[in-house]
């Protein structure tokens, strides 16, 4: 069997769970079987988007985008998947151009929008801002990244390539290279890779290390994992290298942005030293990590797994409203 037989046949046996009425705040509160039933749901939704450009499963309902910081992939994809699904959208671009540059609260801000929708996604700088705007709405929440935080959908998104690039979860080795300490895509990521006891390479440099109670929490489960700095050495050992950017808006000091930018950048010259075709994934948007003599490499999956976006999206909202 094909690894891209083993994936269809794995997601045609997977028994289905239930996201109805669901908050979605962090990587850790998803079950494998969670996980697998979004998968499923997922690659429906991506064969029916082949034969028809849009669904009427949500007409009726509308999601509000609340992004109190910039995005261009989360924000589009989820009201590309809002609207593929029959539903509509309302959205706040920016704080400035909401109460909230007038003091209103998160949580005044989320029992607002909940008279006038029927989800609320939300990105916020602060940790804990999702799960404030959770707590204060009469509507499900979904976390598109809470500061250095979490980030669950990206999360799915990057299961959902991962399974298509590969086939498959089993024995997966995973290096993930940059800022670990305020990669909120990385947090939430390894808590799904955990479910399927993936072996870890955390490459940063030192003072962007992925956060002690992080590395902590995936060894009491007994996942295998070794910090390094050499990412060569991590990536020959791996079958995909996870990339993220140094995140340039989260140092307060910019001295010690500009010593560590650029510690690791993936370019034509460094596949040839693997000697082996490796896949490569990044949440975007790129700074100078990765080269663009590599978009043409054939384990090149960045952009593929933006696309992924959108059906991984409509399907945690078909789940969220119960219609798969």
């Amino acid at each position: 069997m094909s690894n891209h037989d083993e994936f269809n046949h794995l997601i045609g046996e997977v028994k289905m769970t239930s996201l109805k009425g669901k908050d979605i705040l962090h990587g850790s509160q998803f079950s494998k079987r969670d996980v697998e039933g979004m998968v499923r749901i997922a690659s429906d939704f991506e064969k029916e988007l082949k034969k028809k450009d849009s669904l009427t499963l949500l007409k009726g309902k509308i999601l509000a985008t609340l992004f109190f910081e910039p995005s261009t992939r989360t924000r589009l994809s989820f009201e590309t998947a809002m609207q593929r699904l029959g539903g509509g959208v309302i959205s706040m671009a920016s704080a400035e151009g909401s109460s909230a540059a007038k003091g209103e609260t998160v949580g005044d801000t989320a029992r607002t929008v909940s008279q006038y929708a029927d989800v609320i996604v939300i990105r916020h700088p602060r940790i804990g801002s999702a799960e404030e705007a959770a707590d204060a709405a009469s509507i499900p929440v979904v976390n598109a990244g809470d500061g250095a935080g979490q980030h669950p959908t990206q999360a799915l998104l990057d299961i959902y390539t991962i399974r298509k690039e590969l086939g498959s979860l089993k024995n997966l080795v995973v290096s993930m290279v940059g800022d670990l300490k305020n990669g909120r895509t990385v947090h939430a990521l390894v808590e799904l890779l955990s479910l399927y006891q993936a072996r870890l390479y955390f490459v940063s440099p030192g003072n962007l290390r992925m956060p002690e109670e992080i590395t902590s929490r995936l060894k009491q489960k007994g996942i295998r994992i070794e910090e390094t700095e050499d990412l060569e050495r991590a990536a020959s050992e791996s079958a995909l290298i996870y990339v993220t950017r140094i995140q340039k808006e989260r140092f307060t000091d910019l001295t010690e942005y500009e010593r560590v930018k650029g510690s690791y950048v993936i370019n034509g010259e460094f596949l040839k030293k693997l000697k082996k075709k490796i896949t490569i994934l990044h949440p975007l948007p790129r700074v100078d990590e990765i080269s663009s003599d590599v978009d043409t490499y054939p384990g090149a999956a960045y952009f593929r797994q933006v696309r992924n976006g959108v059906f991984v999206r409509m399907a945690l909202l078909a789940m969220i409203f119960g219609k798969r």
